[in-house]
């Protein structure tokens, strides 16, 4: 399975591949110059984990597939000055920086969104920011997640 790498998670605690995850989760694959990830995908999000909290795993990850490659010394300290200072993320985020996380779960670009039940079998896969994904990954992690108690 391709995941990013200890050495890859650049902000937060590292988190495992979804064969190993005892609860849903959604990977959000982004990159800073993408207008929809930035306005949209993250604050998104965000709004995810204040509503489902440790119910669902989230992430991350900042790929250069579909734009532009740099080397790792040219976007990580603004990846994590955004995520760390900026939007301030309570989620993991790694870095593809080939793009090979990307096109090995074949994404159609970003904001895309893959939804993993527990155990990793993959459920969804979803391109876009815009509302009507969103609605669907809404309405996807409140069947999945149990109600917190």
């Amino acid at each position: 399975m391709n995941w990013p790498a200890l050495s890859d998670f650049v902000h937060g605690s590292p988190l495992p591949p979804p064969a190993e995850w005892q609860r849903p989760g959604l990977v959000m694959t982004f990159n800073l110059e993408c207008p929809g990830c930035v306005s949209r995908g993250i604050p998104f999000l965000k709004r995810l984990h204040a509503e489902f909290g440790e119910r669902v795993h989230l992430l991350a990850v900042h790929t250069s597939y579909g734009h532009k490659f740099f080397q790792r010394d040219e976007v990580e300290p603004t990846l994590l000055k955004f995520a760390r200072d900026f939007a301030r993320l309570p989620f993991p985020v790694a870095l593809d920086l080939d793009g090979s996380f990307a096109r090995a779960w074949a994404t159609e670009g970003t904001p895309h969104w893959l939804a993993f039940a527990p155990g990793g079998e993959l459920i969804r896969s979803v391109y876009g920011s815009q509302e009507n994904a969103q609605t669907r990954l809404q309405y996807l992690l409140e069947e999945w997640a149990e109600p917190e108690e």
